[in-house]
């Protein structure tokens, strides 16, 4: 496998979406963009250890107990699988983090606070809607199937 370079920032600030990057049986990494302030997604965790760093813009790390955490550039935030938390985009522009998790991106579970359920087991228009910080519950067609 060849080393490969990247720029980040550039890729964030043009792409101004979540990628993978890296995706390996041990270890992936994503540039994570929340492009307008404001955006937030929903209080949650995963099944593996993480760690985000701060490129650009301002992330506001919210906590079930209603404590918080702000990171600038420079900071990172590391963890634990199962801590529950959630990010949003407290600056003036888009927010750019890299995100790193052990294991591979498709083993990764995205457990909900309030629901206790993997969003990923949820249909299309609740897993979007509830990843997006949006209201929190699942359609009827979910709980009928």
């Amino acid at each position: 496998m060849a080393i490969e370079v990247m720029d980040l920032m550039d890729k964030g600030r043009k792409d101004l979406k979540r990628e993978v990057v890296l995706n390996t049986k041990r270890f992936h990494t994503w540039v994570h963009v929340y492009p307008e302030p404001g955006d937030r997604d929903d209080m949650h965790c995963h099944n593996a250890d993480q760690s985000f760093y701060v490129m650009d813009g301002e992330c506001t790390m919210h906590f079930p107990d209603g404590g918080k955490a702000v990171l600038t550039p420079g900071m990172v935030a590391l963890i634990h699988g199962g801590d529950f938390y959630q990010l949003e985009n407290s600056g003036t522009g888009p927010m750019i983090l890299m995100g790193n998790r052990s294991g591979p991106s498709e083993d990764i579970k995205h457990i909900n606070y309030e629901l206790r359920k993997d969003l990923k087991e949820l249909p299309k228009e609740d897993r979007e809607r509830i990843g997006k910080g949006g209201p929190v519950y699942v359609s009827q067609l979910a709980q009928d199937g």
